[in-house]
């Protein structure tokens, strides 16, 4: 098998894995709980997402393009601090926290397709590899159980 073809393999069985979890513990447990609550839980993973800085660390990636590795570290890097940003005012319940959500989600949401479309980066992505291939997917999920829960919130 080629990259690109591994690269799809593992990104969908990543997804697949993810969302099975997702929809047979996640979901049933997120709908009891105070949109405050679900939504620290659903950020969380996105706080961790200064490790996309990593595309930017020479010797980790193969001449990864330049386009690809600025786009992606600092869109990573960003939707981090806003991902921290969102946890602090979820925390203390501040009047802005559900907007600072929403901020953060579409910022977010916005850096993963932007990554997910530049394919030429594939075969450069060295010990990076597993960031699109096993976080993108869990990041992804959690990103549109946001917007659920947003949206649900704001019809409500």
């Amino acid at each position: 098998m080629n990259p690109p073809t591994i690269f799809i393999l593992q990104f969908t069985l990543s997804l697949i894995v993810f969302a099975l979890l997702t929809k047979w513990y996640l979901t049933p447990w997120l709908a009891n709980q105070p949109i405050h609550t679900a939504l620290i839980v659903l950020v969380f993973p996105h706080a961790t997402r200064h490790i996309g800085l990593s595309f930017l660390v020479p010797g980790l990636t193969d001449e990864l393009p330049t386009t690809f590795a600025t786009e992606a570290a600092y869109g990573d890097f960003v939707s981090g601090l806003l991902a921290i940003l969102c946890l602090v005012a979820l925390r203390r319940h501040w009047g802005l926290a559900l907007p600072l959500v929403w901020v953060f989600n579409l910022v977010g949401t916005v850096d993963l397709v932007n990554a997910l479309r530049q394919a030429e980066a594939i075969p450069h992505l060295g010990v990076t590899w597993f960031i699109p291939t096993f976080l993108v997917p869990v990041l992804l999920i959690t990103h549109g159980l946001i917007f659920a829960r947003l949206l649900k919130h704001a019809r409500q």
